[in-house]
C-alpha cells in the first residue's frame, strides 16, 4: 500500500480515536461514578481557583454533621471570603454535587481525581471551554477524619 492510501485508511480511524478520547468515552475515570461516601465530620484543606467567583483562595474547613463548622481563610483571598462570605465555604460533599450538577449540564470538562485512601483531591469543571471565567478548580488536601 502507498503512504497515501495508509493515511486514507488510517486518518479516519485516528479522529474517530481522538474524538472519543475528547469526548469522554467508554470508560474514562474523568466521568466514573462518584463513589466517595462523604462522612460526617473532618476537616480539609481547599484551595480554589480559576474563574469569576467568590469562591477564590485557600482554605481550613471544618465539618461536623455534615455541615460546615468553621473555617479560616489561609491567604489573603481566603480570609476575605471567611471575613464576608463564610457560607460560601462548602464541605467536600458540597463540591461532589456542583461537579454532579456539571455533569448533568453536560460541561465540557467535570473530572474528579481520588487519593489511594478514596477521598477526592481534585475537582476540576469548566462549564464551556469557550467562555471566559467560568472555569472552577478545586484541590483538597490535608483531609482528616474525625471521629466523634
Amino acid at each position: 500500500m502507498t503512504s497515501a492510501r495508509l493515511g486514507a485508511v488510517f486518518a479516519p480511524l485516528l479522529t474517530g480515536g481522538l474524538l472519543c478520547t475528547t469526548a469522554a468515552c467508554g470508560t474514562d475515570g474523568a466521568r466514573s461514578p462518584i463513589t466517595w461516601k462523604e462522612p460526617p465530620s473532618y476537616a480539609y484543606t481547599l484551595r480554589s481557583t480559576q474563574g469569576e467567583r467568590a469562591l477564590i483562595g485557600t482554605f481550613r474547613v471544618t465539618v461536623k454533621d455534615g455541615a460546615v463548622a468553621g473555617s479560616a481563610g489561609l491567604d489573603e483571598s481566603g480570609r476575605r471570603v471567611v471575613e464576608h462570605s463564610p457560607e460560601a465555604v462548602p464541605t467536600i460533599g458540597e463540591l461532589l454535587r456542583e461537579l454532579e450538577q456539571a455533569r448533568r449540564d453536560d460541561a465540557d470538562t467535570a473530572e474528579v481525581e481520588y487519593a489511594a485512601e478514596g477521598h477526592p483531591v481534585r475537582i476540576t469543571l469548566d462549564w464551556d471551554e469557550r467562555a471566559l471565567d467560568d472555569e472552577a478548580a478545586y484541590v483538597i488536601s490535608a483531609y482528616e477524619p474525625v471521629e466523634e
